[in-house]
């Protein structure tokens, strides 16, 4: 079965305006758009593509011949089941071979890497609506040369400023933030974590939509590339993804290379990629 998400790639969405005045697109008579609706040039080809499919599924008697056309561009459940068993039959779509998996998989080994993790702490200073920010940037700055000066010694400085001065949770335990990949923090909070080196007390201030951190890198794990085998499920997936968007659009290219189309442009084709 192919996927929403499968079909949805060959229809990204540009933001061209198509202005009223330029009349209704049409597929074989269809119409795509009402007299005085205004669509994005994606979406007016989106629309396009869908009724070249539902028509095509109409032809191959998949599909009642009363089916109406879509109201907003919003197709019947019939024709989309009609459209799903119309690509099952059409598109050509190859098993990768364990040949092509390889290749693909040293390719894109970054996409099948195991994520950087940093085990941290912070101290954090929040901005809030009232707070004076030149103030409490001489606060945290200050807290960041005293933790820095006694950073590596026996007394444990860090986790006793965080329990008094932190205004966040974690400020109880010492500030600890356990272990994170990029995913768990703010962007811009990640930006100063991963992708260097740098263990102890940053000697900078991290600052993030929350406020200002002190932040002190405990440990790190470099993210790791895993062996082919253990992801080669998931690189046949991707393969699968491809193959499935590469004949789907040389479909639509043919079926719109048949058709009667105003209004709207979309590639024509005239060698198929399918059955």
């Amino acid at each position: 079965m192919t996927s929403t998400a499968d079909r949805s790639a060959v229809t990204a969405v540009t933001k061209a305006a198509v202005n009223a005045e330029s009349g209704i697109a049409r597929v074989n008579g269809i119409a795509l758009n009402g007299p005085r609706e205004m669509l994005a040039a994606g979406e007016l080809r989106q629309r396009a593509c869908s009724e070249l499919l539902r028509q095509a599924a109409r032809s191959a008697g998949l599909l009642d011949s009363g089916d109406a056309p879509p109201i907003d561009g919003v197709i019947s459940e019939a024709a989309a089941a009609a459209i799903e068993r119309l690509l099952e039959q059409k598109l050509v779509q190859p098993e990768p071979s364990d040949e092509a998996c390889r290749r693909h998989y040293a390719a894109h080994e970054a996409n099948y890497r195991n994520a950087e993790r940093v085990r941290v702490r912070h101290i954090l200073f929040a901005v809030t609506p009232r707070v004076n920010v030149a103030a409490l940037r001489k606060r945290a700055e200050a807290t960041l040369l005293e933790v820095r000066c006694h950073d590596g010694r026996t007394e444990d400085i860090f986790a006793k400023v965080a329990g008094e001065l932190s205004n966040c949770p974690s400020g109880a335990g010492g500030g600890h933030l356990d272990w994170l990949s990029a995913g768990d923090c703010a962007p811009e909070f990640a930006r100063e974590l991963f992708g260097h080196s740098e263990v102890g007390v940053l000697p900078r201030l991290v600052q993030s939509r929350f406020g200002l951190h002190v932040v002190e890198v405990l440990e790190r794990e470099p993210g790791s590339a895993p062996a082919f085998d253990s992801v080669r499920g998931a690189v046949a997936v991707s393969l699968r993804r491809q193959f499935f968007v590469t004949a789907l659009q040389q479909y639509l290219k043919l079926l719109a290379g048949k058709a009667a189309i105003e209004g709207v442009e979309l590639d024509a084709a005239d060698t198929p990629l399918v059955h």
